[in-house]
């Protein structure tokens, strides 16, 4: 429970401008790195610069002076930080004692500086020299009955050249257990649209912005979780584009923003009004809208007007009657009932999507975290592909991915479900016969840890522990482990909640140059819209004992495959040989890899539904159903609130840069619960009252969450929202996409608790 107690006051002023310099200025003072900080921040971003190490958003197709946001700066501020982690702090502080810490505590301590080990004689981390680091990895890998009881986590921070050197050393060691990021977020993005349109990324690309005639944002907090993006959006609305915003909170970013780079704007304390329709969708709602407007087209079509792009549907997709059937039997009191939207306005959307020749759909967490977060998202792609919304300037879809290289990740071999051409290749390429058989995705391994099965943990960055869902269960199952390796920047939370053995392996940061003995590297990065870029850091490390991804990755592979053929050594210190190597796996789209990367944007990846070609079994876009209007199992409880997970303003995942949440007008606590004024006063609460949460779950375990405090805010009825990762602990292990495993973490049926 929380000591602190909140305040609320609304935020009336546009999101971005002044507010958004200020608080840069801010927190480069606060981690004492103005002068460096500010250096730096002129080459993220930039040709011959590094990439942000936040959001995965692209760059500008042309060179701005500044291309940063406010959360870029931050990301970077607490990555160049002067405050340091040295074996001095974890002399003074043993592990349980900084349990007890808060996350925002633990990340303001500051860069992790040496390897450390974990000794259970006394509670705390001690030194630990690199090469015994390795072996003590070595030994525990080798000493194994069978790979599969070895989870080789990822996060999106991971460059190109790390994963897929990852990926290599896993599957020679034998398994494909590859829990990563993506688990979390976007997975149902890479596997729901995969049937629908033959690639499991979007389709759009950044001068679609400047084609599109109507641009609908699903689910997704621009402002906050990708605020680059809002400068596409202002520059729409200048043009009169409509801009549709479906979500359950009215986020301000998304009613009125403030270009900083707008000189007239910021010396005006002018604005730009962004939605030009904004849809108070209830929790779970947007499958109902999404089919609304689909019935909208389906009627009209039958009335004889051309609604319907009928050449493109006839020349291009396949599975249309089935969901038609599905859609026209639907009445307008069930989609108006889910959805919480009336019929009006329902059939206003559909005006708006049918007037436009070229449509662009942008959507985040708020449609992949339920679920049938996959089937939901291929509904995105349906009502897309009735207007031939692929394929030309200004259409496509556009899921807004969170992290900085989740996606490239994915590309390079970063999937617990390979494929089997990329296995034959990888075979080729490398001499060995890797596995076949899939392996585990998140949940599954902390399902294998509590079962006793999984035996080691090794993190490449993320804080795997405190961003999985079900807490308690999460913990337990990592203190199970015979060996825990966590790669990192700073110190979190999943470095005290370890296995027997531990260590904690600090690495170069995003920001900071890379050196070995054939001179300065650079990595490489994918955006969310399929663009690689090169990535050089300009930053002196924090101390000497830091080593880059990618020798860390090689250097377990020495110590864990002692007989291998693959020259580890030689990836260690020439990057453009790994390159080399990608392109060997993945010729289609990697080929002639290291002289491409060297234009100053890099390249775009080939997505074949931009020409119209579609890899699915039938040569076709598929219209796929999802019958109903569910997009989360139905609970037979009239208490029932659904819960969804937000971030604030001041956070990137789990890493909290302060209490206070600008926008939302929260400060000093993130133990908040947005709740409908009307949902207050029907249960006898009042604003500003402490409650509980527990969850309504089918498997008999309690999970409460206590010391919230009721904030009225403009919800919809029978939704609420509060921050992950404190509200983590109700979410069930096993409440995720049915297809996935993503956790339904924007869904989760609770009460207020007595």
């Amino acid at each position: 429970m929380s000591d602190r107690k909140p305040v609320y006051k609304a935020y009336h002023h546009p999101a971005g401008g002044w507010g958004a310099a200020a608080a840069t200025a801010r927190v480069l003072m606060e981690q004492s790195v103005l002068t460096k900080g500010s250096r730096a921040l002129l080459s993220m971003n930039q040709p011959g610069g590094f990439k942000c190490p936040s959001c995965a958003f692209p760059d500008a197709d042309c060179r701005k002076k500044l291309e940063f946001c406010e959360n870029g700066a931050k990301a970077l501020a607490h990555e160049a930080t002067k405050a340091r982690v040295t074996r001095d702090f974890f002399a003074r502080h043993g592990v349980t004692e900084l349990m007890e810490r808060s996350d925002y505590w633990l990340e303001m301590q500051g860069r992790l500086t040496e390897p450390m080990r974990y000794d259970p004689a006394t509670d705390h981390y001690v030194p630990v020299g690199w090469d015994d680091a390795f072996a003590l990895i070595g030994r525990h890998l080798r000493g194994l009955d069978s790979p599969h009881r070895a989870e080789f986590y990822t996060s999106g921070r991971t460059p190109n050249e790390a994963a897929f050197l990852y990926a290599v050393f896993v599957r020679e060691f034998g398994t494909n257990n590859f829990p990563d990021c993506s688990n979390m977020c976007h997975e149902p993005t890479s596997r729901g649209l995969q049937p629908a349109i033959g690639i499991g990324k979007g389709t759009v690309v950044m001068a679609d912005f400047e084609h599109a005639e109507a641009i609908f944002v699903i689910g997704q907090n621009t402002g906050t979780n990708s605020p680059r993006m809002m400068t596409n959006l202002v520059e729409a609305r200048k043009r009169g584009v409509p801009i549709v915003t479906i979500n359950p909170m009215p986020e301000r970013a998304l009613i009125r923003f403030a270009e900083p780079q707008d000189v007239v704007q910021m010396a005006t304390f002018g604005s730009t009004r962004i939605s030009s329709e904004f849809v108070h969708v209830k929790i779970g709602g947007d499958l109902a809208i999404l089919k609304g407007m689909m019935k909208v087209i389906f009627e009209r079509d039958a009335a004889g007007e051309d609604v319907i792009d009928w050449p493109f549907v006839n020349a291009h997709t396949a599975g249309l009657d089935k969901v038609r059937a599905e859609i026209e039997a639907l009445d307008w009191a069930a989609l108006e009932r889910h959805s919480g939207i009336d019929q009006a306005q329902i059939r206003r959307l559909a005006e708006i999507y049918i007037r436009s020749k070229a449509t662009m759909i942008c959507y985040g967490m708020g449609v992949t975290q339920h679920q049938q977060g996959s089937r939901l998202v291929q509904q995105v792609a349906n009502l897309l592909l009735l207007r031939g919304n692929f394929g030309k300037p200004g259409a496509g879809i556009a899921p807004i991915r969170g992290h900085s290289n989740v996606q490239g990740d994915r590309t390079v071999g970063i999937d617990e479900k390979p494929s089997q051409d990329y296995l034959d290749r990888l075979a080729a390429v490398f001499g060995f016969e890797p596995p076949r058989e899939h392996g585990h995705h998140a949940v599954e391994s902390v399902e294998a840890m509590l079962r006793g099965e999984a035996r080691v943990f090794i993190g490449m960055g993320g804080n795997f522990a405190r961003a999985m869902p079900d807490t308690q269960r999460t913990y337990a199952a990592m203190r199970k482990l015979d060996l825990t390796v966590g790669i990192a920047t700073k110190l979190n939370r999943g470095h005290l909640v370890h296995g027997r053995d531990a260590l904690i392996l600090p690495v170069v940061a995003r920001s900071e140059i890379i050196r070995t003995a054939r001179g300065e590297q650079f990595v490489t990065i994918e955006d969310a819209m399929a663009n690689v870029t090169a990535s050089r850091g300009v930053l002196e490390p924090p101390g000497p004992h830091c080593l880059p991804e990618v020798e860390i990755v090689c250097r377990m592979a020495l110590a864990t495959l002692p007989g291998s053929r693959t020259p580890w050594g030689e990836y260690i210190h020439d990057y453009s040989a790994i390159r080399d190597r990608i392109a060997d796996v993945y010729p289609a789209i990697y080929a002639d890899f290291n002289s491409r990367i060297k234009a100053p944007h890099g390249f775009h990846l080939d997505v074949p539904p931009r020409r119209r070609v579609w890899a699915t079994p039938n040569g076709k876009a598929n219209f796929l159903p999802l019958p109903g209007l569910e997009v989360n199992d139905p609970v037979d409880d009239p208490q029932m609130l659904r819960l969804s997970t937000i971030r604030s303003h001041d956070q990137f995942n789990t890493t909290i840069y302060s209490y206070n949440d600008r926008y939302r007008g929260i400060h000093g606590d993130r133990m908040v619960l947005f709740m409908n004024a009307g949902d207050i006063a029907a249960r006898g609460l009042a604003d500003g009252q402490a409650v509980a949460l527990e969850t309504i779950s089918r498997d008999g375990r309690p999970r409460r969450v206590a010391g919230l405090t009721v904030v009225a805010y403009p919800m919809p009825s029978g939704s609420v929202a509060g921050y992950y990762p404190e509200l983590n602990p109700l979410m069930p292990l096993d409440y995720h996409d049915h297809i996935t495993g993503t956790p339904a973490a924007k869904s989760v049926p609770v009460r207020i608790a007595t």
